[in-house]
């Protein structure tokens, strides 16, 4: 995650609609899935999104009542009128068969669990287009762990993304061995095409580039708070007056929301780091404080 006070490089102009992957199919609904949709609409692609669960694509519209007016602050292109166009460009369905059907790119946001990931995988192996390119977005699986699955690994790679990508806008793409270069530069490409700044990972690195760097910071303020060194917002104000930073750790794992630090953590070798993951799950994820996109997490945002 880029810092906060650094401006988009994709605020100014809207690529053409347009490119070589102009369908885009995105495998999840939730925080990182609904905003990489957007994004690829925003910028003139035609977007399926694939959910197995008929209620989290009805809550879309909630979600996107929340993102739209955010692209509208934050970007100095984003007006109502445009969000809505590029609202127009969207489309939901819960059948893969039809997800998949005539997409160019597919990208793949389901839980941070392999075997989940290697399933879905393996089922839009069997119903996708010869020439689709896959991509997932895992944070911490490596492309080798997933590509067998897909059985085409030569058009399998990973895209990563920050959350809040309109602002935060890195887009970083990873390959494996027998990625084919072709499908890598494709993806490149892409992520430039909906204004990412492509970052090319140049072997394969768990966490890619920026969650090397942020996921140690992260897990160092849930040992300060298991440990009872000190509370959320005692942890944040130290990092921000002491760096100058404008968040600290638990404001950034509020934009990320519990599940996916949960997910991570709950059978972590470290007993400090499953003693983090139960008071996640007992305190914010039991209680419906998922996050900043749920109104509240570490921190009330209503």
């Amino acid at each position: 995650m880029t810092d906060h006070t650094s401006q988009s490089t994709a605020s100014a102009e809207a690529p053409e609609r347009g490119g070589a992957l102009q369908n885009l199919t995105v495998l999840g609904s939730g925080v990182l899935g609904s905003q990489i949709a957007l994004q690829a609409a925003f910028h003139g692609k035609d977007v399926t999104i694939y959910d197995i669960s008929e209620t989290a694509l009805a809550s879309l519209s909630a979600r996107w009542d929340y993102l739209a007016p955010l692209y509208v602050q934050d970007l100095t292109d984003a007006t109502p009128e445009r969000m809505a166009e590029a609202l127009g460009r969207i489309r939901t369905t819960s059948d893969l068969a039809d997800a998949v059907v005539d997409a160019d790119l597919i990208i793949e946001a389901v839980p941070e669990v392999l075997e989940v990931k290697q399933q879905t995988w393996a089922e839009v192996g069997r119903l996708a287009l010869e020439e689709t390119i896959f991509a997932t977005n895992s944070s911490t699986f490596l492309p080798s762990d997933i590509a067998q699955s897909t059985g085409r690994p030569s058009r399998f790679l990973a895209l990563h993304f920050a959350n809040e990508i309109w602002r935060l806008n890195i887009g970083e793409v990873m390959g494996h061995p027998d990625t084919d270069p072709d499908a890598y530069e494709a993806v490149a490409g892409f992520a430039e095409e909906i204004g990412m700044v492509p970052i090319r990972v140049l072997r394969e690195q768990p966490g890619y580039v920026l969650n090397s760097l942020l996921v140690p910071f992260l897990w160092a303020a849930g040992r300060l708070l298991v440990r009872g060194v000190a509370d959320p917002e005692t942890v944040d104000r130290t990092w921000r007056i002491s760096t100058g930073a404008p968040l600290g750790p638990f404001q950034f794992l509020d934009i990320i929301g519990m599940m996916t630090p949960y997910n991570l953590l709950e059978d972590s070798d470290d007993s400090e780091l499953r003693a983090f993951a139960d008071l996640i799950k007992r305190d914010y994820i039991e209680t419906g404080r998922l996050g900043k996109g749920a109104g509240a997490g570490f921190y009330d945002y209503s």
